[in-house]
């Protein structure tokens, strides 16, 4: 059995997760009930691990990642910055899995880029990239690469329009082309196939004063 690490300068391990070394955990973050963090590991800062949550060997997670209750993130996968994992969604990592073959050194890989949310209960099939900032609605099951900012719902899921960093359904474009955040203004545009934001680039996170929702994702829209 591996050695259990029990504490760490900067981050919260509660008493009933068991956290196996050697593992790498950003500071600020907080692991929760009966979570299991395998050896590998590598967490950044400021993430959260809700109630029952299983991190396999040698899985990276990003900084400020939120994974709800009941989720297992298994080898092979990859989760960049700012990623919402919602309660008991579902990862894998073997397309024809039988428990009569072997088959791990054959782990298929999943990337799921800077901040995409998956939703409650939904299905990633291993082997694909969920595109930046893209949103899984909950309980569709993705069996195919998901481009930036894509709304994917249903089963097998499929895109039904676009969504902006702050989690709003982007309206039809204007005669510039130009599709504008319901929340944030902030704008966007279709871009040689790729979605991207005109006012700030992907990677950069959102200033301070666009950081806390205000708008009720189901009020009127003008």
């Amino acid at each position: 059995m591996s050695d259990r690490i029990t504490s760490l300068e900067g981050v919260n391990i509660h008493e009933t997760a068991w956290v196996d070394a050697p593992a790498e955990i950003g500071s600020g973050t907080r692991i929760w009930h009966f979570c299991h963090v395998q050896s590998g590991v590598r967490i950044g800062k400021n993430c959260t691990l809700g109630q029952n949550v299983n991190i396999a060997n040698e899985v990276v997670i990003g900084n400020n990642v939120k994974i709800q209750n009941n989720v297992s993130v298994y080898t092979g996968c990859t989760i960049e910055d700012d990623v919402f994992l919602g309660p008991s969604c579902v990862l894998t990592n073997v397309t024809n899995p039988r428990a009569q073959v072997n088959r791990r050194s054959m782990y298929e890989k999943i990337l799921i880029r800077r901040g995409a949310t998956i939703g409650a209960n939904a299905t990633v099939v291993c082997g694909i990239t969920l595109g930046r900032y893209c949103f899984l609605a909950a309980g569709c099951v993705v069996t195919r690469t998901v481009p930036d900012y894509a709304l994917m719902v249903g089963s097998p899921a499929r895109q039904v329009g676009w969504m902006s960093r702050h989690g709003f359904k982007l309206p039809e474009p204007d005669t510039d082309g130009i599709m504008a955040c319901p929340e944030s203004g902030l704008r966007y545009a279709v871009k040689e196939g790729i979605l991207q934001c005109l006012d700030i680039p992907e990677e950069e996170p959102l200033p301070e004063q666009l950081a806390t929702g205000k708008l009720d994702y189901r009020s009127p829209r003008k």
